[in-house]
């Protein structure tokens, strides 16, 4: 894009410059286009779209390159906390799909649901009931964004493969990394997990 006279011109066309008249392809023409006055034109960093909306945009003219940048307004935070305990109660509707059927026999037959069963699902409910409160206590943008982009530290064990079988081994050296997890579909419990071989621990920064 590019910006002459107060205008931002998204794609190439006719221009008519101090009565003269230049055709689209005065914009493959760098030196005419600085010649005349016709700088480039970008936008500058936005804020993150799930919590912000575009406001008015104002216009940097101060270097060659002319920017333009979008206020960010802050989303409302009542609606974004109404998404986030829908949210929780899908995953943990979800999490318990696989499990129902034993609460189901037990009503059908009498058998009792298995202790880690039923230690599991009582581990879920629980953490959906903690994650409501903290959920419903937010009262700013920045404890919302805080809850979806949790800093945790995660160590892995160092994946290696024999050249001649080609077999994967893990460690026992390892390495860690920073990763934003979203509190909202973050559990602690789950009975399918599969094991990731890799994984030492996760611990919140």
């Amino acid at each position: 894009m590019w910006y002459y006279n107060a205008e931002i011109i998204k794609t190439p066309k006719t221009m008519i410059i101090n009565g003269l008249k230049y055709g689209p392809g005065l914009f493959r023409d760098t030196k005419k286009l600085t010649e005349l006055g016709i700088k480039q034109f970008e936008i500058g960093k936005q804020g993150d779209g799930r919590y912000y909306y575009l406001g008015a945009m104002s216009i940097d003219t101060s270097g060659d390159v002319i920017v333009g940048n979008y206020a960010s307004v802050g989303k409302d935070t009542n609606l974004l906390k109404k998404h986030m305990l829908n949210t929780i109660k899908r995953q943990l509707s979800t999490r318990l799909t696989s499990t129902d059927w034993y609460y189901m026999r037990k009503l059908r037959t009498g058998n009792d649901v298995p202790v880690d069963i039923q230690e599991y699902s009582d581990t879920l409910y629980s953490e959906y009931e903690t994650k409501k409160t903290e959920i419903s206590a937010m009262t700013k943008l920045s404890h919302i964004m805080e809850y979806e982009n949790r800093k945790y530290t995660q160590v892995t064990k160092i994946k290696h493969i024999d050249d001649k079988t080609a077999k994967e081994t893990y460690g026992p050296e390892t390495g860690s990394a920073t990763v934003s997890i979203n509190m909202c579909t973050h559990w602690t419990s789950n009975p399918n997990d599969n094991v990731d071989p890799a994984f030492v621990s996760l611990t919140a920064d």
